[in-house]
This record gives structure tokens, C-alpha cells and sequence, in this order.
């Protein structure tokens, strides 16, 4: 990377983030924003915002955006990178329409988006291109002149990523018992999705069977499991699997799921398992619950000890990261050859999503990509 920490052309960077709760009031109407469009009953959304509401109806999202938001503030004015950042939800305050129209109101006239998802499927990248879509053509509706809007490459294998979920499964095995630590599974977590999405994630030539997404995971997994052995000398069993599924139960969805994983590591005599979820960004609700509540009391009922591992969250190592891929697309759109940060195998991933990129079953116009509407 040049040692210039230069974010021209850009004059803001856009923390867009899926949104929460914060009180039990909230609860139904965000589940009617996340599903508007389905017919869903009200007293089924109740149902579903049950697990919202043993924990006093709010959700740690936003919260853990705040912070991220504070990290990469002060990250950018610690190493010199003169870039506001602002902050904008798909489904709940502050909404994205009005985040855009407040950057609009500020001047900024080109803009990067960095996702809280770092991997690529239709409800990680394309839906989120597509809000922006709909949130510029308002914007424009109003008589606006919105700013162009760029999305951050994902960055699942990036070090300031893979680095503090490493650390987090080291702590996790040095948590569990002497008798078992050295035995235990890692069960390398993320969000089941259909596997129709899942076979169409990323570009077209990486379709197939689990698609980008899935190919994405395995290598962060590899990459944590590989750096747990080098570093303690132990090579401990990994698998990745999956948690948070939704929808009808005859649509075919990412297997085994983690209570389902944790009853047949038990009944193969594993000792021990550490659950860690790369799959997701921060500690929020599909964390808190599905991992840290209902398969820690499955694995209880097994008489199975587990541990969580930590998700990056508002580390600083993210935080510095995120301003490393800031400055990387910069320099790439002012034209200078850049060395991308990507560990692994599968190299950087591709700054400008390629039409039939996680392609939606019902296309809408997407932000962000090579089929933009927005040039």
C-alpha cells in the first residue's frame, strides 16, 4: 500500500449495518421492516421476536455499531486519514435514506460503503446494493443530487479480520479444562442460508456447489484452524457449520447445523468443542441467542463443554483494516498499482461486484456494482 494515507476521491466512508431493536416496543415493527413485502401476521412476528424480548427487547447490533463507528473514527485520526464516517441501518434508526440524505445535505459527493458482511451471497452484498439503490432513487424522487456510492471489497480474509478471531479461538481452547483442551473440535460457525443462494454466491465463475460463500468460509476456517496448530502445536478437528436458519423447512438450507453438530461430535466421543462464529461481524442477536443461549444449553443437556469464541467487533485491528481497504480503493481509483492484503489462497476479492454477481431471485436494481444504475 502507499504510505500516504489518501482516501481521494472519496469524502466519506458509509458504516452500513442490517439494524435492531433498543426496547421491546421496537421489536415488532423492525420485524416488519426485515419482513415487508412476505404477508407475515403480526402475532407469527411476535413469535419470531421472542428471543428479541429475553433480552428486554434490544439487540446488541447497534450498540456494537456505535462502537465500531467510535474505533474507526478514531483509527482514521490516530494514522492521519481525513475521512468522516457516517452511519446508516437497512432496517432500523438511523435509516439509510436518511443517512444518505443527511451526506447529501453535508456535500459529500463520493462515498465508500463498508458492510458489516464480510462474505459474499445475495443477503450479505447484493440486498445491502440494493437498499442503496432504493435509498439513492428517494433521495433523487426528492429532487436530490445523491453522492456515487462505492462498496469496500469483502474482506473475510484480511488479516485485520482473520487475526482477532484467531485469538479468539486460542483463548477460547485455553478456557476449556486441562483434560480436554487438547481434544477439542472447533466448530467454525456461520448463517445458513438456502443453498440455491448459496450455489449462486459471488461471480458467475465461482458458482457451484456452496458457491463463493461457502468456498469463502472454508478458507477463513482453514486459515484459523492452520494458525491455532502453528502456534500451539495441537491440530484440532474443524468443521464449519451452521446456525440461525428461517424460512419454510421444504426449501433445502446450508447443513449441519450447530446443535445438530454438537449431538453427533458427542455421541464420536469428542471431548470438547469451541464454537467460533466467523460468520459474523459482531456479538449480536444470532450470536447471543443461537450460539451463546440455545446451543450452549444443548451442549449442556450433552454434557459437552464448549466455549464461544470472540467475533472482531470494534477491535482495533479491524478498525486499522478497514482503513487499509479505505486507502487500497483510493489508490486503486486514482489509477496507482496496489498490493492488496489477502491471506490465503483465493486472493483479494473483486472491488466492483460483476453483473450476476449473487444474483436475486426477483432483480432489482443494485448500487455499487458493474450493473449500476448509478454510474
Amino acid at each position: 500500500m502507499p504510505e500516504a494515507r489518501d482516501a481521494t476521491p472519496y469524502d466519506a466512508l458509509l458504516l452500513l449495518s442490517f439494524g435492531g431493536p433498543e426496547g421491546p416496543d421496537d421489536v415488532v415493527p423492525f420485524l416488519e421492516n426485515v419482513t415487508r413485502g412476505r404477508g407475515i401476521p403480526t402475532e407469527r412476528l411476535k413469535e419470531v421476536g421472542s428471543h428479541y424480548f429475553l433480552f428486554g427487547g434490544v439487540s446488541p447490533i447497534n450498540a456494537q455499531n456505535r462502537a465500531l463507528l467510535q474505533a474507526l473514527r478514531e483509527d482514521f485520526a490516530d494514522h492521519g486519514l481525513d475521512l468522516p464516517v457516517y452511519w446508516g441501518n437497512r432496517n432500523w434508526a438511523p435509516y439509510l435514506t436518511d443517512t444518505l440524505r443527511e451526506m447529501t445535505a453535508d456535500g459529500r459527493r463520493r462515498v465508500l460503503v463498508l458492510t458489516t458482511s464480510a462474505y459474499a451471497s445475495y443477503s450479505g452484498c447484493r440486498q445491502y446494493r440494493e437498499n442503496l439503490a432504493e435509498s439513492l432513487a428517494a433521495l433523487e424522487a426528492e429532487g436530490l443530487v445523491p453522492p456515487r456510492i462505492d462498496k469496500l471489497r469483502h474482506y473475510f480474509n484480511h488479516e485485520g479480520f482473520v487475526e482477532p478471531m484467531t485469538e479468539g479461538v486460542l483463548a477460547s481452547l485455553a478456557d476449556l479444562p486441562d483434560e480436554v483442551r487438547d481434544g477439542a473440535h472447533i466448530a467454525f460457525t456461520t448463517h445458513s442460508i438456502p443453498t440455491a443462494a448459496a450455489d449462486t454466491s459471488g461471480p458467475a465463475e465461482d458458482h457451484g456447489d456452496g458457491g463463493a460463500y461457502v468456498r469463502q468460509h472454508l478458507e477463513v476456517a482453514r486459515l484459523i484452524a492452520d494458525a491455532v496448530t502453528a502456534r500451539t502445536g495441537v491440530e484440532h478437528p474443524w468443521q464449519l457449520v451452521y446456525q440461525s436458519r428461517s424460512g419454510a423447512p421444504h426449501i433445502p438450507w446450508l447443513e449441519p447445523d450447530i446443535c445438530d453438530h454438537l449431538e453427533e461430535r458427542r455421541a464420536a466421543g469428542v471431548p470438547a468443542v469451541v464454537m467460533a462464529p466467523i460468520g459474523f461481524v459482531s456479538d449480536h442477536m444470532e450470536v447471543l441467542y443461537d450460539l451463546d443461549t440455545e446451543a450452549t444449553a444443548r451442549a449442556a443437556e450433552l454434557g459437552l463443554p464448549v466455549r464461544r469464541s470472540a467475533t472482531v467487533g470494534a477491535d482495533p485491528r479491524f478498525a486499522a483494516a478497514v482503513r487499509d481497504l479505505v486507502v487500497e480503493r483510493a489508490a486503486v481509483e486514482r489509477g496507482l498499482t496496489v498490493t492488496p492484503c489477502a491471506l490465503g489462497a483465493l486472493g483479494p476479492s473483486h472491488n466492483v461486484c460483476p453483473a450476476g454477481c449473487c444474483p436475486a431471485r426477483n432483480p432489482r436494481p443494485a448500487a455499487a456494482g458493474a450493473d449500476s444504475p448509478y454510474a
